[in-house]
């Protein structure tokens, strides 16, 4: 088991601070208008260097639409800079929001809606696209993913809107989830439920033009979806009618049994069990490193009628099999070590309580890392040192370790209880500085979401 491994420092602190039940790390609050919301929705947020976070202004009444800026804080000093604002942005869009930032460069990708967004016709969940904005130079927007809605379609390209757009670890690929405008059209026109969301990649190996129009975008990326959904699955089969909770499975792939690395994204599908009942399961989905090339179940570009298709070579896998469980089910988002061994998610156990299983790429037995006994609530992130999960408490962020000793050994309570709970948290590359947000309320303003850190010990 590689995460055992821990160095002395770390068995030090845990065992020292977990018997510290009044011992809470100091909070840093980093940003201080409470005019707007620092949004760090769940994302990427750090760049390389560690020094700045990046965040949406989404609104609590229209959301991402609302959202007229994309800026960035420096946790040292406090300085802001805007990386995007969005001029004469109305309730209904375009908006943009859902920021991440590159791994590797100066550079982040976000959410943004389509330019031609009215009350009548607004930001959509199938009207957005992936925009890439470089710290050198704000407000230039470089959109990422191809949108072509006018037949013929064009491979390269999609027909709807990206969402929780997440870099990989070398920075070539981002990946995201989906919904199709097309499909979107034609469940509207026939009542029928084709409005599915799904999962898609792009790679940074060629520009895709598209048919000029106000609906459609070219893009500097090449797209394809690889994730197969179905708007009826078969009761007892692995089709699903659902995917998201997504991300990339290690910084660089898992390890295959050949020796060999494999890039792939873990999710949540939803399958239907034997009796027809729905039932979230988690998958993994293999991409193979040319998207280029049609896969056997169609075209890349899709079809009036189907979804653009996965590339040659991707094949998605389901990992858990809980439909037969007291509790069936597993939630959140799906969240890989760095070295993709252990896939970490949430899932009742058989006591009812939400709690932090772990598996592997392969879909070995699972293994439950926590037992509290009451509700993880989410927020589940691994240190970047693969040597601890973070997540949500009973109010408090905490951090599990992996391993064979007992429970209350392997935890550590870093805040103090707060209503409402810390959210959205993020580490730092070096995995020494924890963000998040925290919804706060000054004397005669709205509550706000403000981005706070805390240093934690190696």
């Amino acid at each position: 088991m590689p995460f055992q491994r821990h160095s002395l420092t770390t068995l030090i602190l845990f065992s020292m601070l977990s018997c510290q039940t009044d011992s809470y790390l100091k909070e840093k609050q980093i940003t201080d208008d409470y005019h707007y919301h620092h949004d760090l929705d769940n994302n990427d947020n750090f760049s390389p260097d560690g020094k700045w976070l990046v965040y949406d202004t989404r609104t609590d009444s229209g959301g991402i639409a609302e959202s007229a800026k994309i800026e960035k804080v420096n946790i040292e000093t406090g300085e802001k800079k805007v990386l995007l604002e969005i001029k004469n942005n109305e309730i209904w869009g375009p908006g943009a929001g859902a920021v991440s930032y590159s791994p590797v460069q100066q550079a982040v990708v976000f959410i943004h809606g389509l330019a031609n967004s009215t009350k009548e016709n607004p930001y959509q969940q199938w009207r957005r696209t992936g925009v890439i904005i470089e710290d050198a130079n704000p407000n230039v927007p470089i959109y990422m993913d191809a949108r072509d809605v006018t037949f013929p379609f064009t491979p390269g390209a999609l027909r709807g809107g990206t969402h929780r757009h997440e870099w990989s670890g070398d920075g070539n690929w981002i990946g995201f989830t989906y919904n199709d405008a097309i499909l979107k059209a034609l469940e509207d026109s026939t009542g029928q439920k084709r409005n599915l969301r799904t999962i898609g990649v792009s790679k940074n190996i060629r520009r895709v033009n598209v048919d000029k129009n106000d609906e459609n975008v070219s893009g500097e990326w090449f797209s394809t979806l690889v994730v197969r959904v179905v708007p009826d699955p078969a009761p007892g089969s692995d089709q699903i009618s659902h995917a998201a909770g997504d991300s990339w499975v290690g910084t660089n792939g898992y390890l295959l049994k050949n020796g060999e690395r494999q890039l792939a994204r873990a999710f949540i599908g939803v399958v239907k069990d034997v009796n027809g009942k729905e039932v979230n399961e988690v998958f993994i989905v293999d991409i193979p490193e040319d998207i280029t090339q049609p896969g056997e179940l169609g075209p890349l570009e899709g079809t009036k009628d189907d979804f653009p298709m996965p590339p040659r070579g991707a094949a998605q896998r389901r990992l858990t099999f809980t439909s037969k469980k007291k509790y069936p089910g597993c939630m959140g988002i799906v969240r890989s070590s760095p070295d993709g061994t252990s896939l970490a998610y949430l899932a009742k156990d058989d006591n009812g309580v939400e709690q932090i299983f772990l598996t592997s790429p392969f879909g070995d037995d699972p293994r439950q890392l926590t037992a509290h006994e009451s509700n993880v609530s989410g927020n589940v992130r691994w240190r970047p040192d693969g040597s601890a999960v973070s997540y949500i408490h009973e109010g408090s962020i905490t951090l599990c370790k992996p391993g064979n000793a007992p429970f209350e050994q392997r935890i550590l309570k870093l805040t103090q209880p707060a209503n409402p709970a810390p959210s959205n948290l993020v580490w730092s590359p070096d995995g020494k500085v924890l963000a998040f947000n925290r919804l706060t309320q000054k004397e005669g303003e709205a509550a706000s979401q403000q981005i706070f850190v805390v240093e934690v010990p190696m």
